[in-house]
């Protein structure tokens, strides 16, 4: 596999030089700071990849005070206990997108916070104490416990929520191919997301930088984007 220096050369020659890359890649909260982030504030960055996910994000984004809104700011508290009858007033309400399907999606999620939460005192906690070397175990427990939290929906939630982590868009897999660590285009099944774990973290090993910032030149070294 190839190293970092080899990728990062490629992000460089797409971009303008190193000092370029650079520039692009935002300081990465630290495990302490994400700690601190409120239960409320994990069930909105849920909801609000749940909903963008196969949606125009703007759309979202530019809605998104109703749904805090009507949604009375994710108090998981509230959320966890919402009825079919309010459930379905909040599907006839015009300042959120309108598809039950997603909808019903709060309420589980918020029953998964607070699990998550009773035995961990935070689920911001629990997120941030969860190895990062280990990433991929922890997208098994969003498919696993959360609602419509699989894949890419779990792995932009904790990139927006603040987790030092790997996004596993489409750039970064055709650099990850372009390097020899992965065979596929899809790295769904079980094998290729520990290969492309193991990548991420010999990666780490090599240069010290963080996780979202391999994970951002990754994507940079395909092309200008």
């Amino acid at each position: 596999m190839d190293g970092f220096d080899t990728v990062l050369k490629r992000a460089a020659e797409h971009h303008g030089g190193v000092d370029a890359v650079e520039q692009r890649l935002d300081p990465v909260k630290s495990a302490r700071d994400l700690s601190r982030t409120g239960d409320d504030r994990i069930l909105s960055q849920m909801t609000e990849c749940v909903f963008q996910a196969g949606f125009s994000w703007k759309v979202i984004e530019s809605k998104w005070d109703g749904f805090e809104t009507v949604f009375q700011q994710f108090d998981p508290q509230k959320m966890a206990f919402l009825n079919d009858e309010e459930l379905e007033a909040i599907g006839r309400d015009a300042r959120v997108v309108r598809n039950m399907q997603k909808i019903i999606t709060v309420p589980r999620n918020a029953r998964f916070v607070l699990d998550i939460a009773e035995t961990h005192g935070s689920f911001a906690k629990f997120i941030a104490d969860w190895p990062l070397s280990d990433q991929v175990g922890l997208w098994e427990v969003f498919k696993k416990q959360g609602s419509r939290l699989g894949g890419a929906t779990a792995q932009y939630f904790l990139r927006f929520v603040g987790k030092d982590s790997v996004v596993l868009s489409q750039d970064v897999v055709r650099c990850l191919k372009t390097c020899g660590a992965l065979d596929t285009d899809k790295p769904t099944s079980k094998k290729a997301l520990t290969q492309a774990q193991a990548a991420f973290n010999q990666w780490h090993e090599e240069t010290g930088r963080p996780y979202t910032h391999l994970s951002r030149i990754a994507a940079m070294s395909v092309g200008p984007h």
